[in-house]
């Protein structure tokens, strides 16, 4: 007798969820911005400076760490990877076939209006991995302080879905589901029922200062590299 498996269940977190930004901060990465070596560090040096550095310190008004990644630990013991950039995703998929992938992110990462749309990248690659076959469903989960920013893509999903629908490749408007949360704990799935976890530092839309949060998350969740993530706590 033939038993049908579940499809493997994978867990994406973006650390952009989690160190995030206040209404009305005209430079925040959110709003758009690329992901270039002078994205992930130099980008911050010149916000910190604009508000009186030297240091971090001075970003914590404007960019805050939200509450919820501690609860992220108790996938502790689930395999688990992590990376610089969310293009890495595409190679983690490939050892799932056929996967339904929750990622827990700012931005939904289905598709772009800038770049080549047929290259892997940061905000395309789970676009591309529904339409290839990669990966069998996408549920994006966005952070529930979108709620307080009439911009950030979670604060409207029926404005969101909107604008990314038309962008989507045939057959993959019906795998996709968009979702703002309130926490973490309350709707992701209990350890037991995840396959494999990947954690993205996603230094571009990341500040500095909460790379210690970030790298101790990895080592409690014994996290291997694909990319090494950046300690960029003292490179101010």
């Amino acid at each position: 007798m033939n038993v049908s498996r579940p499809p493997p269940l994978l867990l994406s977190i973006d650390w952009d969820a989690f160190s995030g930004t206040r209404e009305l901060v005209f430079d925040a990465p959110i709003w758009g911005t690329r992901d270039r070596e002078e994205d992930r560090l130099q980008a911050w040096r010149d916000r910190a400076r604009r508000r009186g550095g030297p240091g971090w310190e001075g970003l914590a008004a404007d960019f805050p760490l939200y509450p919820g990644g501690e609860a992220l630990e108790r996938y502790a013991g689930v395999p688990a990877h992590v990376t610089l950039t969310h293009a890495d995703a595409w190679t983690w998929l490939e050892a799932y076939p056929g996967a339904h992938v929750l990622n827990v992110d700012s931005h939904h990462d289905l598709a772009s209006l800038s770049g080549d749309p047929a290259r892997v990248r940061p905000g395309n690659w789970a676009g591309l991995a529904l339409a290839s076959g990669r990966a069998r469903q996408y549920t994006c989960f966005y952070p529930g302080w979108h709620a307080a920013l009439p911009v950030a893509e979670g604060h409207d999903l029926e404005r969101t879905w909107g604008e990314v629908a038309p962008l989507l490749a045939p057959g993959v408007l019906d795998r996709v589901t968009l979702r703002r949360m309130d926490g973490p704990s309350a709707v992701l799935p209990g350890p037991a029922e995840v396959t494999a976890l990947l954690l993205v530092q996603s230094p571009a839309w990341t500040s500095p200062a909460h790379d210690p949060a970030f790298l101790r998350l990895a080592r409690v969740l014994d996290a291997s590299p694909l990319t090494p993530p950046l300690d960029r706590s003292d490179a101010c």
